[in-house]
């Protein structure tokens, strides 16, 4: 019957994501798994936030930098991207703190240059500021402005660096998740982001996956040159895993998920999905033939065995509910490391549904002319290198 191999092969899916993708669902790529020696020499490191309305989390941000422990030479770069909230001055506040030392830059951005995006344009104009410093950095600590860091952060960061001989480490941010609409969407953000790309494949030099998380990336200066610096990918709305192909061209790269790194930005329903929406259909390089293949794979492996679960008859049924106890399983180690109870699990196919729907929303704002929509701007026409 066409239920019982509808049923095969979405189970058939699971079981091949849990055997294999580089067992992506254990969530062991993690920065507290291992604790790298100390460097002989501590590498000049500057940090470049770019910041573009931000006055509700550029303080904490600030002074999270501002008190880190780090042994070696630190600087700050705020690249206040047209703000009209008061971004720059809330800033220059929080980096009072500062030791006497070390320094916060802010540089005001020149506007938005044709074929940028815009964070990727204020970032440009944070390192090229860096670089221009007396005693330019060895590493540029790349972090976005609603990013809070623990005071051993830098130093855990450089440290891995270092006796990896990594040219880009970054860390995915544990992101805020209180709110409901929070908790339906962010476990299953990072689950998604690491079964399409599975940190320990990310993690191996021999094979071509390479992918980064944007609020938190350590990058050795000369191996960003070498790649092209920001420029070469100056029109990517998935800017850091864009960033990451080029590096990895050049070295080994390393990405793990951290509690060392937080964000603070608050996420409502609509928030959420204008997030996703912005760049989901982007990922898919704008194909309505990979568009159409995803949203067949999606059905296929997150609604196709709960729906015969719950409405199917015999052995189409018991698959079903199997896949669907698979799911749930592979779900719990994210769901653990959020702190959240077990039973979200069951959950998992609602909440694919939602992000199905969030993607086919950003193919249909790409159609007129809105695709990449975040805060004010509309960069349509970016491309995803």
């Amino acid at each position: 019957m066409l239920t019982s191999a509808i049923a095969v092969l979405s189970l058939t899916v699971w079981l091949i994501l849990l055997g294999g993708r580089g067992r992506f669902w254990l969530c062991r790529e993690r920065d507290d798994r291992t604790t790298p020696p100390p460097p002989a020499r501590w590498p000049r490191v500057t940090a470049v936030v770019p910041a573009r309305n931000e006055a509700e989390c550029i303080a904490e941000s600030i002074g999270s930098l501002a008190r880190q422990d780090y042994p070696g030479p630190f600087a700050i770069v705020l690249v206040d991207d047209d703000s009209d909230d008061g971004t720059a001055d809330i800033a220059r506040r929080a980096g009072a703190a500062l030791p006497e030392d070390r320094s916060l830059r802010i540089v005001a951005s020149r506007g938005l240059a044709p074929g940028w995006t815009g964070k990727l344009w204020a970032l440009k104009q944070g390192v090229d500021a860096a670089r221009a410093a007396p005693e330019p950095p060895d590493y540029l600590l790349l972090t976005d402005a609603d990013i809070v860091h623990s005071t051993d952060s830098v130093r855990a960061l450089v440290a891995r660096a270092e006796s990896g001989g990594y040219v880009l480490t970054s860390l995915m941010a544990e992101l805020r998740c209180e709110s409901w609409a929070e908790r339906c969407h962010i476990p299953a953000f990072v689950f998604f982001f690491q079964m399409l790309f599975p940190f320990a494949w990310v993690n191996t030099p021999a094979r071509r996956t390479a992918a980064a998380a944007g609020g938190c990336m350590l990058a050795r200066a000369d191996a960003l040159e070498r790649a092209g610096g920001i420029e070469s990918i100056r029109g990517a709305l998935i800017d850091d895993c864009s960033l990451a192909a080029r590096m990895k061209a050049t070295g080994p790269i390393w990405l793990g998920l951290t509690r060392r790194v937080r964000s603070i930005r608050r996420y409502d329903w609509s928030d959420i999905r204008q997030m996703i929406a912005r760049s989901a259909y982007a990922q898919l390089r704008y194909s309505p033939m990979l568009l159409a293949a995803t949203t067949f794979g999606m059905t296929l492996t997150y609604l196709a065995g709960p729906l015969l679960a719950l409405s199917g008859e015999g052995t189409a049924r018991a698959l079903g509910a199997l896949t669907w106890a698979l799911m749930t399983l592979a779900f719990q180690p994210m769901l653990r490391f959020y702190r959240l109870s077990p039973w979200w699990g069951l959950a998992m196919p609602a909440i694919a549904l939602a992000y199905m729907l969030y993607t086919l929303d950003s193919a249909y704002r790409h159609a007129r002319g809105a695709g990449g929509y975040w805060k004010g701007r509309v960069q349509a026409n970016a491309s995803n290198p």
